[in-house]
């Protein structure tokens, strides 16, 4: 397993296929231009070796998992603390914290169980453009 003292700061799993995930990612890179997060598909080795420092297994994942200073995120706790670190005013969604973590995340759960009827889905994970490619695992 990876050591992850090459993740940098923060590591953001995502799901490789989900359009939405995708789109999700895509958002979070021009709003991060320090590029404070890295990204790791699910579907990926890299995604596999933060899962696992998480204890989740690649199956038990439908979610997003933010690995960041040594402690993982999932849901919409995981949601929140990616915005708090955008520009722009983005960070004021931090405040959603403060809502009870089974309330946040029955309307997370909510979306992401809906994500690829609503959204669709990919036959494979995105290819990052080569400008991008190193924020990716």
């Amino acid at each position: 397993m990876s050591s992850g003292k090459d993740w940098g700061n923060a590591v953001l799993v995502f799901d490789g296929v989900c359009n939405l995930c995708n789109g999700l990612v895509r958002f979070i890179i021009p709003r991060d231009p320090g590029g404070y997060f890295k990204f790791a598909a699910l579907q990926g080795g890299e995604g596999a070796n933060v899962l696992e420092r998480c204890g989740l297994s690649p199956g038990e994942a439908d979610t997003v998992v933010l690995f960041e200073k040594g402690k993982c995120y999932i849901r919409s706790t995981a949601a929140l603390r990616v915005f708090r670190r955008l520009r722009g005013l983005w960070p004021l969604l931090y405040g959603f914290i403060v809502v009870p973590r089974f309330l946040r995340d029955i309307v997370y759960t909510f979306v992401a169980r809906r994500r690829y009827r609503w959204f669709g889905r990919r036959d494979r994970c995105m290819i990052p453009s080569p400008e991008n490619k190193k924020r990716f695992l």
